[in-house]
């Protein structure tokens, strides 16, 4: 796979003169690799005793209070047969088994296949992975202010995670395409990620046929190349996002789906989706082991439906407002869970999934960029190995940014250089620059200095660290003007990655059948 990532070199547009100079400065400074590979230690805040605890509590909710798979008879069946105690549609696992049961098949880290194999992900162990925003209904940006998102801005956010070198896949539901019956938009969806990029996506979660025809589709993409050599099972193509009903609590709709993926050994994210407070306790250690619980028994039915198939312990857990009742983020409580979920993950031996850039700013402004940054360090020096959100998210997810897309793509560039930890390589130690200059003189003209000033500090594409003259003459934009005129750029600047005409000719075929199966067709 290395020699296929070493080979990939994309293409590009190629302006000239003074932007083909800050073209390639940006470039340089986040990184191209497929997926990041951290290098420096996890931070934890817990003890052995402290995790012992919330796993114990964990298996107390399992135990004692249950977990409700509701209007999903074959899942019932599935889990008793399995070992749970089924009363209605109440799920109750003895003390260990949800436990036994993945430790014994879950892998503890997968690879998910691009078409582009040079663009494959690697989930789990030290491995991260960026992924864009997720669900948004609505768009933003600073020419047409709030409206209702369509297939094209589907499309322009496809277009900017592919060009953008610190996001390593194209995500899922970037945005909500309302323009679209909502029966038929999936398709759509699934074929720009194709289309329009050959990082690896997600699959659709709101029916179980349309998991089936994601399926199908990353099959095609994949010129029916679908079985890995390395495992000799299916390959995984698509990785999928299975929210639980906080709390205590899954439905039809997402279990139909887990059961289609894991079936298929596609791998799925089994996220407790949680407003602490609302949906869960107030506190942080009752709010992860309520998480640990419901993604515990979400793993399970994904492990008896197909020993093996990959799953990802997600945990979102955000505080609220006690005064409004407003979900808030980038406070403290939000970051402790991460931390304590991501010990526990790493406990359990499956990857994890959680954090992003999240805001509940309505705009790109000063909140949304400190509550954005207050997400996303922790979330990398957590250890997440799956981390979606990572650009767009404004609102609380309500709306996808296009300024703000651009500002949290710099800051995963920046999160690149961070992760990649202290060069000790004689280069990085530099021995030769501090002899050659000595005492009283500077490292500017040195050779070690002109070696190395090109790649040497994480160079924002936005920032302006030009004097205050300079910054006038350049017309005194702030960072969001700034951003604007970057995506506008990106997209004049895109070019789509290169799609066989036989596989296109394929997908367009099983799309056009797939909407014409629909009474109120109109392809």
């Amino acid at each position: 796979m290395a020699d296929e990532q070493q080979a990939y070199t994309g293409r590009r547009a190629r302006p000239s003169g003074r932007d083909a100079k800050r073209t390639a400065r940006a470039a340089r400074a986040a990184s191209s690799v497929p997926y990041i590979t951290r290098q420096i230690p996890l931070f934890e805040v817990l003890t052995e005793d402290g995790l012992v605890t919330i796993e114990t509590n964990a298996e107390t909710i399992l135990c004692e209070v249950g977990i409700e798979f509701r209007e999903d008879p074959e899942s019932l069946a599935i889990l008793r047969q399995g070992g749970a105690e089924i009363d209605g549609e109440r799920v109750r696992f003895p003390r260990g088994m949800c436990r036994s049961i993945i430790q014994k098949s879950a892998p503890k880290e997968f690879t998910q296949h691009a078409r582009n194999p040079a663009r494959n992900v690697r989930i789990g162990g030290k491995n991260t992975v960026f992924a864009p925003a997720y669900g948004s209904p609505f768009i933003r940006n600073l020419d047409e202010g709030r409206r209702y998102a369509t297939i094209e801005d589907f499309r322009n956010f496809v277009k900017l995670a592919y060009s953008a070198n610190s996001l390593h896949h194209s995500g899922g539901t970037i945005c909500e395409p309302v323009d679209l019956p909502v029966n038929k938009r999936h398709f759509d969806m699934l074929y720009s990620h194709i289309k329009y990029s050959d990082k690896p996506f997600m699959g659709s979660v709101t029916a179980p046929e349309r998991a089936e025809d994601s399926v199908a589709m990353a099959k095609i993409a994949l010129g029916h190349d679908t079985l890995d050599p390395e495992t000799g099972r299916p390959k995984t193509m698509l990785i999928s996002l299975i929210n639980a009903n906080s709390p205590m609590t899954f439905d039809a709709t997402m279990l139909g789906a887990l059961k289609v993926y894991a079936r298929a050994n596609q791998a799925t994210i089994v996220t407790p989706f949680i407003l602490a407070g609302a949906m869960s306790p107030v506190t942080v250690a009752g709010t992860a082991a309520q998480t640990l619980a419901e993604a515990l028994a979400g793993m399970t039915l994904a492990q008896l439906v197909n020993p093996g198939a990959p799953v990802v312990l997600g945990s979102f857990a955000s505080s609220i407002s006690m005064q409004s009742g407003a979900p808030t983020f980038g406070t403290p409580e939000p970051a402790l869970v991460l931390y304590t979920m991501a010990a526990l993950a790493r406990r359990l031996g499956v990857p994890f999934r959680s954090g992003g850039s999240l805001c509940a700013s309505k705009i790109s402004d000063a909140q949304a960029a400190f509550e954005s940054a207050q997400t996303l360090l922790p979330t990398c020096l957590a250890g997440v190995n799956f981390v979606l959100h990572v650009a767009g998210w404004l609102e609380g997810g309500l709306s996808m940014g296009y300024e703000k897309f651009m500002m949290d793509a710099d800051q995963a560039g920046m999160m690149h250089t961070l992760l990649a930890g202290v060069d000790l390589s004689p280069n990085g130690q530099a021995m030769d620059a501090i002899r050659e200059v000595g005492p009283g003189k500077h490292f500017l003209g040195c050779a070690h200095t002109q070696a190395n000033f090109e790649n040497a500090f994480y160079r924002s594409p936005l920032a302006d660290n030009n004097s205050v003259e300079q910054w006038e003459a350049d017309g005194a934009l702030d960072m969001t003007q700034r951003a604007n005129l970057a995506w506008k750029k990106q997209l004049a600047e895109y070019e789509a990655p290169d799609l066989d005409p036989a596989i296109d000719e394929e997908l367009l075929a099983y799309i056009h059948k797939g909407k014409n199966a629909f009474p109120d067709s109109n392809v």
